[in-house]
């Protein structure tokens, strides 16, 4: 493998940080290089049209932006840029987090940006995976190994919780 699959992590704050590093560990786990930036869609707008117009020109493959409140940065981005953007709204203090999912779901026909679900940077980083895949084909090997991780937790704990219950 000539190139490893790079990312673009871009967040609206770093107060956003704590809530983004299920995905960073998650993009790690898959070998899938980041990028992480904090951009302002509001306060830096010039900078977030210029990050997103050459994102694909400096090698990056998708973009993963979060925001709170109006959560303008995923659709933003996505405005200036062919590349994939997956937006992770971020929970605020006003309306746990439905003011910044509605902002980055809703988006106008011709710019869209897949959205997770709010605070859900690891699902994220997983639809990357799934989405680069196509074109870093050892990516779905590795889906299928966390899948498959996944699924013996489950039984783990169905077994344990079957033991648990013949106790009672």
């Amino acid at each position: 493998m000539d190139k490893k699959p790079k990312v673009a992590l871009v967040m609206g704050s770093d107060s956003d940080f704590n809530t983004l590093k299920p995905c960073i560990k998650m993009l790690k786990y898959f070998d899938i290089e980041c990028d992480v930036n904090v951009i302002s869609a509001h306060r830096t707008p010039d900078l977030a049209a210029e990050f997103a117009k050459s994102a694909k020109d400096r090698g990056i493959d998708l973009i993963i932006a979060a925001a709170g409140k109006a959560a303008h940065l995923p659709g933003v981005l996505a405005a200036f840029t062919t590349l994939p953007v997956i937006g992770v709204p971020i929970k605020s203090s006003t309306l746990d987090g439905l003011d910044s999912l509605l902002s980055i779901v809703q988006m106008p026909k011709g710019i869209p940006v897949a959205t997770v679900a709010i605070d859900g940077s690891d699902n994220a980083a997983i639809l990357a995976a799934q989405i680069l895949q196509l074109a870093y084909p050892y990516l779905g090997e590795k889906l299928s190994q966390f899948k498959a991780q996944m699924a013996k937790e489950v039984q783990e704990k169905n077994a344990k919780i079957k033991e648990e219950a013949s106790l009672l």
